[in-house]
Order: C-alpha cells, then sequence, then structure tokens
C-alpha cells in the first residue's frame, strides 16, 4: 500500500482555558477569527481560514469537569500540527501497515451557522499513540463537510494572511525525531537543513532544529520552552504584504514585534507563546 503524501490541513495554539484572552490577541494579531465553535468531544475553537490551510484556537471552558482536560497537560502556544486526509480509513491502513503507531480513527462533530442556519460539520481524526510524540499533537484530519469549514467569506484578514508555510519543532536530536516523518510519508519527505532537518508537507514544510537553532532564527522572540526539551515553537505565514501585516499589528497594539526585508516577527510573549513570523 502507498504511503499517504503529506499536505498541510492545520495548525493548532494551545489556549488551555483561557480562550477568552487568546481569540482578542489572535483578532488584534489582524486574524479574521470564525465564531466560537463547539466540539462534541467538549473542546471549543475558533478559527482563521486562508487558502487551503488554517490556524485553529482550542480550548476547554472554565472549570470544565469533562471532555478535552488533556489541553490543560499541555503548555500554552503551537501544540497541534495536523495533517490532511481525503480518506481516514485508508490513511489508518496505510499507516498501520508501515508500522507507524497510530490509533484508530475517531469522529466526531461541530455545530456550524451558515447562511442563517445550523450545520454539523463533521471530521474522523487518526492520532499518534500515546507517548509517540513528545512536543505535542500530531494527527491526521479527514474533513466530511469541507463547504462548512473553508467559506470564502472566513479567509480574508487584517494581516493580509493567505496560508501556513512553515512549523518549527524543538528537538534535541533532529534526525531521531524525523524518523517518524519518514515512515510516515517515506524517507524522500525528510531533508538536511542547518540546524536540523525538514519534513516536505505539501506547498509548506516542518522543520525540526535544535533550541540553540531556534534562537539563532528568532532571538528573544522564542517561546517560554517551560522546562520542555522538545516542544513546537514557531509559525510561519505566508502575507500578500508585510506591510499589511505590520499595519494590522501596530492597530492591535501588539509589542515587541521586529521587521526586516520580507519579514515580520511576532514574539511568543505576545501570540500565546507561539513564535510568529510573517514573509511575503
Amino acid at each position: 500500500m502507498t504511503l499517504p503524501v503529506a499536505t498541510l490541513d492545520h495548525v493548532v495554539i494551545n489556549a488551555r482555558d483561557d480562550m477568552d484572552r487568546a481569540a482578542d490577541v489572535y483578532t488584534r494579531l489582524g486574524f479574521s477569527l470564525t465564531e466560537r465553535g463547539y466540539h462534541s468531544l467538549g473542546s471549543m475553537n475558533h478559527l482563521a481560514m486562508f487558502g487551503t490551510d488554517y490556524l485553529e484556537l482550542i480550548a476547554v471552558p472554565k472549570d470544565a469537569k469533562s471532555g478535552r482536560l488533556d489541553l490543560l497537560t499541555y503548555s500554552p502556544g503551537l501544540n497541534g500540527l495536523v495533517f490532511g486526509s481525503e480518506d481516514s480509513a485508508i490513511t489508518y491502513a496505510a499507516l498501520a501497515k508501515a508500522g507507524v503507531p497510530v490509533d484508530p480513527p475517531s469522529e466526531f462533530t461541530r455545530p456550524v451557522k451558515v447562511d442563517g442556519a445550523d450545520r454539523d460539520a463533521r471530521f474522523r481524526t487518526i492520532r499518534m499513540k500515546a507517548g509517540v510524540v513528545p512536543y505535542g499533537r500530531v494527527y491526521y484530519c479527514h474533513h466530511f463537510t469541507r463547504d462548512l469549514v473553508w467559506r470564502d467569506e472566513w479567509r480574508h484578514h487584517a494581516n493580509g494572511t493567505v496560508a501556513v508555510v512553515r512549523a518549527v519543532i524543538v528537538e534535541p536530536d533532529p534526525a531521531a525525531a524525523s524518523k517518524l516523518y519518514a515512515d510516515m510519508f517515506g524517507p524522500e519527505a525528510v531533508r538536511d537543513i542547518k540546524g536540523g532537518k525538514t519534513v516536505v508537507v505539501g506547498n509548506s514544510r516542518f522543520d525540526i532544529v535544535t533550541e540553540a537553532e531556534l534562537k539563532a532564527q528568532f532571538g528573544d522572540a522564542v517561546p517560554d520552552a517551560d522546562s520542555r526539551k522538545a516542544y513546537m515553537a514557531a509559525l510561519t505565514f505566508r502575507t500578500t504584504s508585510v506591510e499589511k501585516a505590520a499595519r494590522a499589528v501596530q492597530a492591535g497594539n501588539i509589542g515587541g514585534v521586529t521587521r526586516s526585508a520580507g519579514r515580520l516577527v511576532v514574539p511568543a510573549k505576545q501570540a500565546v507563546n507561539a513564535t510568529l513570523e510573517f514573509i511575503e
């Protein structure tokens, strides 16, 4: 059976139990967020939709006693990297045959209001077994109702973002960490880069680097590691204009932003512990 092709579905910022603050911050960063949604699993979210991928803010209600309480065990910040699947049954069978440690598909829903009508967006995910990924959550998402998620009215952002082009993961041993992705997508999907490895994910990539390399790229803008040796650290967004992104974060009173030719960086302490980079 042929291995799945790596495509990016979405990336996830964990707000733990403080969704109000996260939604306010990311709105001030220039993202247009969808209305708050509530999953049948017990979590809630806001989305920033782009061309073929999206950013998700996820949290549990304050004082939650059940549901996605696992989100409270993770540090705030970038916590989920999600691949796309057009057929979760085929994806699961291929991964299982290749020896990739995944759990069977799990299905859930989220109500969505579209054109004044209430509809149910339906998803099925395939997740890595517990303990396989030390730096967060890596999984696949199969959308049964794409028309309820990718809607053009939700794709327009004050900061000009049109796509996620990179996620950055910190790992003490990038070569060892990259083996999972070689097993998932084939060795040709993994390449050498300065300070680590990169995984080709459609039109984007996941860089797996040492903490020293992360700091070399982002300086003081890096996240609080919270005593973690391995963690998801940064996202790079493509914008139609760095100038547009700069105006948006300025209007949102986002501090500590640095700008150079074709690049704008928002420090993690201003973005729920995730470093954000905007490039043209």
